[in-house]
């Protein structure tokens, strides 16, 4: 499989006063592209962190990450942010949506920034989107007066509009309820389907059966990995005992 992104040695320590916290403690590993790759472990082992700084949102303290070959850690701040406007995508846990903006303005504004089209193409995208994510009833309200579930929906709207080499979604669904959960799961599902890469973090286990490949992190170390074929309803139940025999043996 071709590698999209290689962390290597990467390395984050926090430092309270004299107090060093080694949260990514030489994490090494590979995004492949067309994966959607699962990132889990207990509270506190670095999931988040190490989301991040492979995306270039964290500074690391040591080792390297490369993004198609390029070494993304040493680019400065203004690079940084156009790698993130035009190369990735980010869902978070709190959509993050403009106050003042439709959720029509949000994502179209995104897919201005990332520089895919013209005006008119970013429009029709922006639409597109909308109609895909079942947000367009929706597309001329503020993100006050939608629900959480419409929030989210339109903020993988605004994530994928720029088409995105990679995906980073960290807890998407943990501030929704289980029926709009599944909703955002089946669209990230079906975006891996198309071929988007994703890297995502959660402790849901609903979430990680989605998977093509689960890391799992402990410490700051990787400590395992598991291989799954591409999700498929009806193998649900038989993902979900693979991956928990898998985390009881990890003892998370």
């Amino acid at each position: 499989m071709k590698t999209i992104l290689h962390g290597q040695n990467v390395t984050r320590i926090f430092q309270v006063g004299e107090d060093k916290n080694r949260v990514l403690d030489r994490v090494t590993v590979e995004i492949y592209e067309g994966d959607f790759t699962i990132i889990m472990g207990p509270s506190g082992a670095g999931k988040s962190t190490l989301l991040y700084a492979l995306s270039g949102m964290e500074s690391i303290n040591d080792g390297t990450v490369l993004y198609r070959g390029h070494e993304i850690n040493r680019y400065n701040e203004a690079q940084k942010a156009r790698l993130r406007a035009q190369e990735f995508g980010f869902v978070f846990q709190q959509t993050h949506l403009v106050s003042n903006l439709t959720l029509f303005e949000n994502i179209a504004v995104a897919g201005y920034v990332s520089k895919t089209g013209n005006s008119r193409e970013i429009q029709e995208r922006t639409r597109q989107l909308m109609r895909q994510m079942d947000v367009e009833r929706a597309g001329g309200q503020l993100p006050s007066q939608v629900s959480g579930g419409e929030a989210q929906r339109a903020a993988i709207a605004r994530a994928v509009i720029g088409k995105p080499g990679l995906l980073f979604a960290d807890e998407p669904t943990g501030a929704l309820n289980k029926s709009n959960s599944i909703v955002v799961l089946d669209l990230l599902t079906g975006l891996a389907a198309d071929g988007q890469s994703i890297v995502m973090v959660t402790h849901d286990l609903r979430a990680a059966v989605r998977g093509t490949r689960l890391l799992y992190l402990e410490d700051g170390k990787i400590l395992d990995e598991m291989r799954l074929s591409p999700y498929e309803k009806a193998e649900e139940k038989d993902r979900e005992s693979r991956i928990n025999a898998w985390l009881s043996h990890l003892r998370w």
